[in-house]
């Protein structure tokens, strides 16, 4: 492969000869310096079909799943988590809120690590910790314990989405970007279905607890496959910070393109949140609809999320990355009056399906995106760091819709609050640039860290 490599170069370098400038017999002789690429290496061998990319991928879709699994086992177990420790569902919810506001802290310590050192050593640390948490969650004595565990999950939950995504987008085909684009993302809702399936199999026997420990050895199992399996990133070698200062005013040159992934994820989050987070008292209290089948019907809506990731991501391949969003948000917003006004259980359901397609789908499409547009020294970090900001923002969303619902039904709150955030949504999306199938490696900051 290198051998045709330089032959194809030095057939380029004689044919380009006719267009050199006239040589200066007195001028001194300089070797040059490459500036971008090192001379043993292409952005087109980055992207050879030998790469391997298949456990890369496999690596950032287990590390989201798994960071799905936990945070929905707890959101499942709240209330009989909550009558253990003595504590109502208001203090309960302090748990998720100690999540959230760490998020970002993970977001930013493995972020900067990855662009420092690598994806895989602080996705196989990231995976390490997550099987401490997972077990120790499961040891919590006291609500106290239980707070601050939850609070380390968060670091650890913030970390993987940003090294994840960084490591497979940069190994996958770029003709097949978009549609495991889609695959990763909805990582989350595989995660949800775990969960849902291990909270009504285990916790009506064995409580809560054993919930916990079932995440530990898929976890390790992870870790060790990114390291025997795993290799690092081809793109990261080639545009390495050689210190921290130098990844640190790299972060700040970019601070505009940061700026807009936080509002554009904080959008993006709120057309999730929006539509999932409070559709389980939705369908309680304007539906009657409780207990397991309540669960059952938020699940069905999951298939629809999964098969939305994956259908708009593979157009997204073929249309561009904002145009599939955005007709991903446009079908939402068609979906709103079947999703919140049916008048019967069968088009209830079509409609909850329908509605996490088409929202779901739009946020397949997201690694994808903030990947081609980061530069690539700063992947790691940019993206992961930018979306956790964005989702902690985006929190009050729920207490909009809570308010809206006041006085009128939970339907039309809403229906109302989805309508304004998919809008929202839209118009960040056309705003914003595009560059659909970018060829990583080959841009002007190649080189730059270890030019420092």
């Amino acid at each position: 492969m290198r051998t045709v490599l330089w032959i194809e170069r030095l057939r380029l370098a004689i044919l380009s000869t006719t267009h050199l400038p006239p040589l200066d017999p007195d001028a001194p002789v300089t070797l040059a310096t490459p500036s971008v690429l090192p001379l043993d290496v292409s952005p087109e061998e980055i992207h050879t079909p030998d790469e391997p990319w298949v456990g890369a991928f496999i690596a950032g879709l287990s590390g989201w799943t798994l960071d799905a699994f936990d945070f929905f086992l707890v959101v499942l177990s709240l209330t009989v988590i909550g009558k253990e420790f003595g504590q109502d569902v208001k203090h309960m919810t302090l748990a998720l809120t100690a999540t959230l506001a760490l998020r970002p802290v993970g977001a930013f310590f493995f972020g900067g690590i990855s662009d420092r050192f690598g994806r895989r050593i602080p996705m196989i640390v990231n995976l390490c910790l997550f099987a401490i948490v997972e077990l120790v969650t499961g040891f919590a004595h006291s609500f106290v314990m239980f707070l601050c565990i939850r609070a380390v999950f968060g670091v650890v939950m913030g970390g993987q989405w940003g090294v994840g995504v960084s490591l497979a987008m940069e190994k996958v085909p770029t003709r097949y970007r978009g549609v495991l684009s889609g695959l990763l993302q909805q990582g989350y809702s595989i995660g949800f279905l775990l969960a849902a399936a291990a909270y009504f199999l285990i916790e009506p026997k064995y409580g809560w607890r054993p919930l916990f420990y079932l995440g530990s050895l898929p976890a390790l199992a992870a870790a060790g496959f990114v390291a025997l399996r795993v290799r690092e990133s081809e793109v990261w070698r080639l545009t390495k910070h050689s210190s921290f200062a130098g990844l640190g005013r790299a972060l700040a040159s970019h601070w505009k393109l940061f700026v807009y992934f936080t509002v554009f994820m904080m959008a993006m989050h709120m057309s999730s949140h929006g539509t999932q987070d409070l559709y389980p008292t939705f369908l309680e209290k304007d539906w009657g609809i409780v207990g397991k089948q309540k669960a059952a019907l938020t699940a069905i809506s999951m298939v629809g999320a999964i098969l939305g990731g994956l259908s708009i991501g593979w157009i997204s391949d073929r249309v561009g990355r904002r145009w599939a969003m955005i007709g991903a948000l446009v079908g939402a917003i068609a979906s709103i009056p079947l999703w919140a006004f049916a008048h019967t259980l069968p088009l209830l359901v079509l409609g909850a399906v329908l509605m996490q397609f088409c929202v779901q789908g739009a946020w397949g499409v997201v690694p994808a995106h903030v990947a081609e547009l980061s530069p690539d020294s700063v992947r790691g970090t940019l993206p992961g760091l930018g979306n956790q900001v964005g989702v902690l923002l985006s929190s009050v969303v729920v207490y909009l819709e809570a308010g809206f619902a006041k006085g009128r039904t939970y339907a039309g709150s809403m229906s109302m609050t989805a309508a304004m955030v998919f809008c929202l949504a839209i118009v960040l999306t056309l705003v914003g640039r595009e560059k659909k199938a970018q060829v990583f490696g080959s841009r002007e900051d190649v080189g730059a860290g270890a030019s420092e």
